[in-house]
């Protein structure tokens, strides 16, 4: 490559930066909650701290930063590498609130089966990314013949930090990310679908989490990943932080902006766990993440968007199989350790959103702020201890 050559490719890699976050440091280091010493519960993480700590799991994410007023992006989940179609995962889906989009969802209610990978984008990207699952699923090998898919697709409203009336989540990129899942760390904060997102009035985004249970209670993992984008009084660790640590208000260059009501938006979870478990244990399984999210301080507005996705790894159920094999299944009285591993993961994966989450400017000049590291790590510092 020739100088004139490096020279351009670094200048487009710093402008990138720049127009990503141009209120914040571009290569700000902000922590995860451990790094603060919040571990919620008793139980400890898997290698990665992560969804894909639960085997099989990966994740791709597309982060979508164009001029002033693009800020949205995908995140994808797949349950597993192979041919999801043909080899379909037990799951469910938890409606907490349905003040949003979760295409796919009553199919998956009915049937109690994943055929498509999750994907998590804006609310008015949902049929577009729908439309380019199906696509993908289609084109896969062994699904020529194929004339009907259930792409499930959810989605929270970036249109605060998003000029979310362009469609800028196009087919390509849904494919890109499908494309480049990948197993171990999954990147945080303001990327992917979570690029455009706020919580609690901070800058929120992608976080993710995970448990492992210890061989006594089975040894099984469970992971969570969230798209954050919703309101409340933000609690870290049972502390009140909202008492004492407050977002500027919103700033916008634009007068005529329709201001955000802080209490509205949405949250997308999925869980993700090796316990073989059916689609009824599964959405039991859903509807303690919600237990994790009220922890940080959710009130549940009346304009939030609240799915929890749940699907087991273990129990596959093949396309087309006239006598599906039995399904090992835990007994009822081995699903509580399982409700805690979901609960506290889900919990740390909001918190996570939000401190790797850094400062965004985008549509109309509107700012969403990270939230302040040092004032947040004297606010907790009383509570920093083990059984946090």
């Amino acid at each position: 490559m020739t100088t004139r050559a490096l020279l351009v490719t670094a200048f487009a890699s710093l402008f990138a930066l720049l127009i990503r976050s141009p209120l914040a440091p571009a290569q700000e280091h902000r922590p995860r909650a451990r790094d603060l010493g919040i571990h919620p519960g008793v139980h400890q993480p898997g290698p990665h701290n992560a969804i894909t700590d639960v085997p099989g799991v990966q994740v791709g994410q597309l982060t979508i930063v164009k001029g002033e007023n693009i800020r949205t992006g995908v995140t994808a989940i797949l349950p597993h590498s192979g041919n999801i179609f043909q080899d379909k995962v037990a799951g469910a889906v938890f409606v907490y609130n349905a003040f949003g989009k979760l295409l796919g969802s009553t199919q998956v209610a009915e049937l109690g089966q994943i055929e498509t990978p999750i994907v998590l984008t804006n609310t008015l990207g949902v049929w577009d990314a729908a439309a380019a699952v199906a696509s993908w699923t289609l084109a896969q090998p062994g699904n020529e013949e194929i004339g009907s898919v259930n792409p499930i697709v959810g989605e929270t409203n970036d249109g605060w930090l998003n000029d979310i009336r362009g469609f800028h989540v196009g087919a390509d990129d849904v494919k890109r990310a499908l494309r480049e899942a990948r197993g171990g760390p999954v990147e945080e904060g303001s990327v992917g679908a979570g690029e455009g997102t706020v919580a609690f009035g901070w800058k929120a985004g992608i976080g993710t989490s995970s448990r492992h249970l210890p061989e006594k209670d089975g040894g099984f993992t469970v992971g969570v990943l969230v798209q954050a984008n919703f309101g409340g009084r933000l609690t870290i660790a049972g502390v009140p932080v909202w008492k004492d640590l407050h977002p500027a208000e919103p700033l916008s260059r634009n007068s005529q902006s329709q201001a955000r009501n802080q209490a509205d938006g949405s949250c997308m979870i999925v869980v993700a766990t090796d316990a073989p478990l059916d689609a009824r244990q599964l959405r039991r399984l859903a509807v303690r993440a919600f237990l994790g999210m009220a922890r940080t301080g959710s009130t549940g507005s009346n304009g939030s968007g609240d799915f929890a996705i749940a699907f087991s790894t273990t129990n596959h159920i093949p396309f087309g199989a006239l006598r599906v094999p039995a399904l090992s299944l835990l007994g009822e009285d081995s699903l509580s350790p399982l409700f805690e591993a979901v609960v506290d993961a889900t919990e740390e994966a909001i918190y996570n959103s939000l401190l790797k989450a850094q400062t965004v400017r985008g549509l109309d000049g509107h700012v969403a702020e990270a939230i302040p590291i040092d004032r947040l790590r004297a606010l907790l510092s009383p509570a920093q201890s083990p059984a946090h």
